[in-house]
């Protein structure tokens, strides 16, 4: 066999696949740990810009809003515009980082979230505010878009798993940023100063990001399965309609649950902050245990059981004769709803597995347009009837994302 002919075997061809790899991804197990480690922590920046603005909704209600303060619609529209941002983001990202690879657009996220986070501890009004809500959601979009790729590249073999690993980040950035931003509310240090020692952190992962050498995002032999072959596949579109009921569900509780502790429950502004900080721990644990059982339970069965339970706690929730019965239904709505995101797009991922980051993108865009609906729909039903209200309609989210589900789990061969 001569040189040319032994190159072109079948065998070697994979051989020289594997070489190549191996060359393009982490070659140690401290290497791939370093780069696990730098995402982990840009989903820690992530849930940052996105939870920091609700623990002060209340506070930007009465400091910026005049004499009447604030309308729950205004309010509500704080969220809105993070969300709209953030699948501006995804959608600006999700073309190019196939193209240009993940890593440029990993730094620019942590950019413009430490940018938006200066931009909100030197606000002076509501607009401002807005605006660097948006600049904020921007910033989360595109490090979500490229996160949730990065990490299923480095650990192919076991993609649902990694997805729950990566998404408790999410909610332990939560935690971490509604235990400091609470901290700020009890001392009395201001939700401007917060914002301005917040932006460091970005900043810092940002360059860790800098240093580091990232896998590509398809190591297929077929390569990439363009967007334009996903969206004609039955599957894929219910997919995404289950995981903006899916956003949904977890956005519209985690978003509002501090002023709805304060304004329907009166509770303090400190108790609606740890009830938050509850909910993210809660949500935190749901999506380790959700990553444990993915090698022994079927991702299905877990992900269905969330969704009717996350039905029972909304309604519970909504109760406001019961404060105390009410605020513990919406800590363990976080359980309930931890692992419905990070679970569907790993059966997807294992469903598609050359879809590349536009896949993600997509199912991102769809995730997020349910966290920018409802948050926004829950307080334009508050500004009409009542916080109470809003949140039992959402409880709708989750039974329909049930039934998508079963549809799923019968088509999922």
């Amino acid at each position: 066999m001569n040189h040319d002919t032994k190159r072109n075997h079948p065998k070697w061809k994979i051989k020289n696949r594997i070489i190549a790899n191996m060359e393009s991804t982490p070659r140690t197990r401290t290497a791939l740990v370093w780069a696990l480690t730098v995402n982990y922590a840009g989903m820690v920046a992530l849930a940052m810009a996105v939870n920091l603005t609700p623990i002060f909704l209340t506070t930007f209600g009465c400091e910026l809003g005049g004499v009447a303060g604030l309308t729950n619609e205004q309010l509500g529209r704080i969220g809105a515009v993070t969300f709209l941002g953030l699948i501006i983001g995804i959608l600006v990202t999700g073309p190019l980082a196939d193209r240009l690879g993940a890593k440029i657009f990993a730094i620019l996220g942590n950019v413009f979230i430490s940018i938006g986070l200066l931009m909100l501890g030197l606000a002076k009004n509501y607009d401002t505010v807005l605006a660097a809500s948006a600049v904020m959601g921007f910033g989360a979009g595109v490090l979500d878009m490229v996160l949730s790729p990065i990490v299923c590249a480095l650990q192919p073999e076991k993609r649902s798993v990694a997805m729950n690993l990566l998404h408790s980040f999410y909610c332990t950035g939560a935690v971490l940023t509604i235990l400091m931003g609470s901290l700020a509310l009890k001392l009395d240090w201001g939700w401007r100063n917060i914002s301005l020692w917040l932006s460091l952190m970005p900043a810092v992962v940002g360059f860790c990001f800098i240093l580091l050498k990232l896998p590509p995002l398809v190591q297929h032999e077929e390569g990439r399965m363009r967007l334009r072959e996903l969206i004609f596949k039955p599957f894929f579109l219910v997919a995404l309609v289950a995981l903006f009921f899916g956003g949904a569900t977890e956005l519209a509780m985690a978003q509002w649950l501090p002023a709805y502790a304060e304004k329907e429950l009166h509770f303090s502004a400190w108790t609606g902050g740890m009830a938050f900080l509850g909910f993210s721990v809660a949500m935190a644990l749901g999506r380790i245990g959700a990553g444990i059982l993915g090698h022994k339970i079927d991702s299905y069965r877990i992900m269905l059981a969330c969704c009717w339970s996350s039905v029972v706690l909304f309604l519970i929730a909504c109760s406001p004769q019961l404060p105390s019965v009410a605020l513990t239904a919406c800590i363990f709505a976080g359980l309930a709803g931890s692992c419905l995101w990070p679970c569907l797009l790993g059966v997807t991922a294992d469903r598609y597995p050359r879809g590349g980051a536009s896949m993600f993108g997509f199912l991102s865009t769809f995730g997020n347009s349910g966290g920018v609906i409802m948050p926004w729909f829950v307080g334009i039903i508050a500004d009409r009837s009542s916080l109470a209200t809003g949140l039992m309609l959402s409880a709708a989210c989750p039974l329909i994302m049930g039934i998508l589900l079963l549809w799923m789990r019968r088509h999922r061969e």
